[in-house]
């Protein structure tokens, strides 16, 4: 199957829609970065409480590397939604992203690894979780911009849904050193294609 004929299976998509309409109207309604955090994590955990909107191609992992698929941008690039698949034991280098984010889990688990900057350049261990099903955690430079993820699960794969401030894919942001040496990247995504969310005709 083509991943255009993929895209056809049936999925509700209805609820990324809706989720997608409702960060719109909470970004129109305050500019304040606590706030989209804290009503940002309420509408991303509802998302991800239900298993039953993700389209099959977004959900593919590669067998060398975890891949990132954009499932929506805002026009506007104020906020970009996107899938991760983690193959077992595929993991990020150390990175930064440079604008607010939410990361949650909607299948399998990730393990976090904190990382805090130091007066000297560079980096200290600053903590770390294992993120589950259902969970959702945040990221900003004001609150903690530096990490590294890993499938948490050894023998499938991983996703988890995430929502950042930007277009992230055309964000200029750093992979780290373990000495804090930054090294600049832009991350692209993976996909061509995205999920029609605005077709309504199937609901006749």
């Amino acid at each position: 199957m083509t991943a255009l004929a993929a895209l056809d299976r049936p999925v509700d998509t209805g609820r990324l829609r809706g989720f997608v309409t409702a960060f719109a109207d909470l970004l129109a309604a305050t500019r304040d970065e606590g706030a989209i955090l804290e009503s940002g994590r309420a509408l991303l955990t509802r998302l991800i409480a239900k298993d039953d909107w993700l389209p099959e191609p977004f959900t593919r992992p590669h067998p060398a590397r975890y891949q990132q698929y954009l499932l929506h941008c805002d026009s506007r690039e104020r906020f970009s939604v996107v899938s991760f698949v983690w193959g077992p034991g595929q993991a990020t280098p150390i990175h930064d992203h440079t604008v607010w984010g939410l990361v949650g889990v909607l299948r399998g688990a990730e393990k976090v690894e904190r990382f805090r900057r130091l007066p000297s350049g560079g980096l200290a261990a600053d903590g770390e979780a294992v993120l589950r099903e259902g969970e959702v955690d945040a990221v900003s430079p004001r609150i903690g911009d530096i990490h590294r993820v890993t499938n948490g699960l050894k023998d499938r794969p991983s996703i988890s849904i995430h929502v950042y401030g930007a277009n992230i894919g055309a964000v200029e942001r750093a992979t780290y050193a373990p000495d804090g040496a930054p090294k600049t990247f832009i991350s692209g995504y993976a996909n061509g294609v995205i999920p029609n969310l605005w077709d309504r005709s199937g609901n006749l």
